[in-house]
């Protein structure tokens, strides 16, 4: 994260945290924003020409893809929350505070696979900071090189 920021209050303060990472891990990145409220895809019901939602507000969407392996996209939303894609993998609902977090696991080499063998099942588990993870289900055919590097 931002030396001495433990809080992203905004989507421009994640993808300047975003933005440190890459250079932190020698990675590439690409960030397009879609700013007003009939550009954010959460935003459907705005009207045509709207730009503000009811109260006031400009929300503010960026989508940040890096460079390398493994493939990491994240989606960073007006509501605080996040979409992070690992290798075609989706974990939906990331909050915003957790994604440098997490980007450092994956490319830390902390993040892993688990594999199942009666009712075969893989899941991409992501261990953060104070004890906690994300578990994501992929789907059979769906390991990638570098996730069946990680496979545990």
């Amino acid at each position: 994260m931002i030396e001495g920021m433990d809080h992203l209050p905004t989507t421009e303060a994640a993808v300047t945290a975003l933005r440190a990472l890459a250079a932190e891990y020698a990675r590439e990145i690409e960030v397009s924003h879609d700013i007003g409220a009939d550009q954010t895809s959460r935003r459907t019901s705005a009207g045509v020409g709207v730009t503000t939602d009811p109260d006031g507000s400009l929300p503010h969407e960026a989508f940040a893809e890096f460079g390398g392996v493994p493939r990491v996209t994240v989606r960073l939303f007006p509501d605080d929350d996040a979409l992070i894609t690992v290798e075609g993998v989706e974990c939906p609902d990331i909050p915003r505070d957790d994604v440098p977090a997490f980007l450092r696991s994956v490319y830390d080499g902390l993040a892993f696979v688990t594999a199942r063998r009666f009712l075969p099942a893989h899941h991409l588990v992501v261990p953060l900071p104070g004890d906690r993870t994300y578990k994501e289900y992929i789907p059979l055919l769906g390991l990638s090189p570098w996730l069946s590097s990680r496979v545990r």
